[in-house]
């Protein structure tokens, strides 16, 4: 590792929505929002007699909900007894717009069908969703506001975790496990530890008495003596690493000390895999699977099982095979792996764990948005993450959490700057706890890894070399755990099979369904033949729009083409807009 240091459920079924012709300007881009309260900002064109009328403007808002209505459900419609969907006026506002509600809750879906069908009027020139805002919840602690924010902020490299925190996702409830060196005795770090265990079972590495495994998880430091790990090897000081990773996860937060952890709500258990010259691959993999609620011969059973995994190590070698079998293990428990990619400006492939399968492997970005160039790289590597670019100085440079400054055994507890995917990859471990905190139900560690790769965003500077999908946005990927396991509509696509897309009129639209596999290499879903004019949007586990989509193709014609590398298990939602009538169009979905 590098380490560079300076001080201080699904419903299956055809769906398509009805043509409206319109000009208005609609922002689907707090859509979610009309799902809590179906409220919307319209503004109606000066001099119509919409917006001075309200007699006019009910007979529009009405007319609107009849053109609505096909796309939508019978409890819409108002069948079986249900009271059939109104829309009103609640009230105008200081800038001459209205703002109108439904009467009854809607789905994105819904809400998009009757947001369109309000600006087919002539007389409405733009209509929006009555966004809802939420308290800040920017913490108070110095270190945060001084050092912190570039990486936790909505800065060009930021991960945007202080968005999360502002939707309400902490990470209460959960619980993560950190494989390192351990923990020290930090007070801002402390209080959010949970027991841990020390797996070194080699006096020779741990600086024990003992080979023998001992609970509580604390570094005793990993520092060693010139010619201690072989011949000629340099004298090394104790990394503290472990404390490090631990703070960026879970450092206590809002008490107006040090800085602040991405998921401070959360506990984080300790476990102590390396000391002095690393670490043994029997104690990581008995680790993995302890921390995840497994049995491990010899050891008492973990009271406290992990939804998260942390492992910001490695070795410059393939992954083997009973690290493999330890990591599958956590995994069928229901725990994520989050691994760092390794710091050798190489391809991820050579490197272990982090090229295992069931891992998130995460590379490092910096301050400017950019690939951090010691980040390892390729096909391998799921998304990035702030890891510090070291070149921006101090503090920008750097990634800041607690810290001890003993040069070999514990001393003063501190803060201090580190960079690497070490530090990145605590960042998503922490972000997945934030997912689960807010997640209807627990997530698997698959649709964890597709909702990450989905809501990632683009590098500000794109890479020279392959970088997973982007750069973690942490509020991106609590929005969309939030909203995970929501009934979606789409016609079913089997896979390597060419179907008859129906008909569709200027402005329909018909959404379809793909179920990847595990292990996939590639999702290609294709419009072809035919006439008129489409466009096409995929989204993993969600809603496809022109405003939330994870690949589009807007190319003139019907041709369309959308792939997607490397997929997750799970659900891909693919919806086909037609800007012009089309019809004897083709669709086929390709899983390699």
């Amino acid at each position: 590792m590098i380490l560079r240091r300076t001080a201080l459920s699904l419903l299956l079924a055809s769906a398509c929505v009805p043509a409206f012709a319109a000009n208005a300007q609609i922002d689907l881009s707090s859509i979610n929002d009309a799902t809590i309260s179906p409220r919307f900002i319209v503004k109606y064109r000066n001099g119509s007699a919409e917006r001075v009328q309200p007699a006019a403007r009910q007979r529009s808002l009405d007319a609107a909900t009849d053109r609505a209505r096909p796309g939508m459900g019978a409890q819409i419609i108002g069948l079986k007894g249900s009271a059939a969907l109104r829309v009103s006026t609640l009230r105008e506002t200081a800038n001459g717009k209205h703002v109108i509600k439904a009467s009854q809750r809607l789905s994105r879906s819904e809400a998009e069908t009757l947001m369109r069908a309000i600006a087919a009027d002539p007389n409405v020139e733009s209509i929006a969703v009555d966004a809802i805002m939420r308290p800040a919840a920017m913490p108070n602690d110095p270190v945060l506001a001084t050092h912190q924010m570039w990486h936790y902020g909505t800065g060009t490299g930021g991960a945007r975790v202080t968005t999360a925190w502002g939707a309400g996702a902490t990470g209460a409830g959960v619980v993560v496990a950190v494989i390192d060196t351990g923990a020290t005795h930090h007070p801002d770090l402390e209080p959010n530890l949970l027991p841990g265990y020390d797996f070194i079972s080699d006096a020779y590495l741990s600086g024990r008495a003992t080979d023998e495994r001992v609970p509580g998880g604390w570094d005793l430091g990993d520092g060693a003596p010139a010619g201690y790990c072989d011949t000629g090897s340099p004298a090394s000081n104790s990394s503290w690493h472990g404390t490090h990773v631990s703070g960026t996860i879970a450092e206590v937060t809002n008490n107006a000390v040090g800085g602040a952890g991405v998921a401070f709500d959360a506990r984080v258990v300790p476990l102590r895999v390396l000391g002095k010259c690393g670490g043994y691959t029997s104690d990581i993999n008995d680790a993995i699977i302890w921390a995840a609620g497994g049995s491990v011969p010899g050891m008492p059973a973990n009271p406290y099982p992990a939804e998260v995994i942390n492992m910001s190590l490695g070795g410059n070698h393939a992954c083997e095979a009973d690290t493999q079998s330890a990591i599958n293990t956590a995994v069928s428990l229901g725990t994520t792996v989050v691994v760092a990619a390794g710091n050798d400006n190489s391809d991820v492939m050579g490197h272990s764990p982090a090229s295992c399968p069931n891992v998130i492997s995460v590379g490092a970005s910096g301050y400017g948005g950019q690939r951090a160039g010691y980040s390892n790289y390729g096909a391998g590597v799921d998304l990035s993450a702030p890891g510090g670019a070291g070149v921006e100085g101090n503090p920008n440079g750097y990634i800041w959490s607690t810290l001890n400054n003993g040069t070999t055994a514990p001393n003063v507890p501190i803060y201090a700057g580190y960079t690497g995917t070490s530090m990145a990859s605590p960042h998503v471990a922490g972000v997945v706890a934030l997912m689960q905190s807010v997640a209807a139900q627990p997530l698997t560690p698959s649709v964890v890894e597709g909702l990450l790769k989905a809501s990632a965003r683009p590098f500000v500077v794109k890479p020279p070399v392959a970088e997973g999908s982007g750069i973690l946005d942490a509020a991106a990927a609590v929005d969309r755990a939030k909203n995970f396991g929501q009934p979606l509509t789409g016609t079913p696509l089997v896979p390597n099979v060419v179907q008859a897309m129906p008909p569709l009129g200027a402005g329909q639209s018909v959404i379809y369904v793909v179920d990847v596999p595990v292990g996939a290499a590639s999702l290609e879903f294709t419009t072809y033949s035919g006439r008129g004019t489409l466009a096409a949007y995929a989204n993993y586990e969600a809603e496809p729009m022109p405003a939330a989509s994870i690949a589009s193709s807007v190319r003139p014609g019907t041709n369309q083409i959308i792939t997607i590398s490397a997929p997750a298990a799970g659900h891909y939602y693919f919806k086909v807009t037609a800007s012009a009538a089309a019809s004897g169009v083709m669709v086929r979905a390709k899983v390699l």
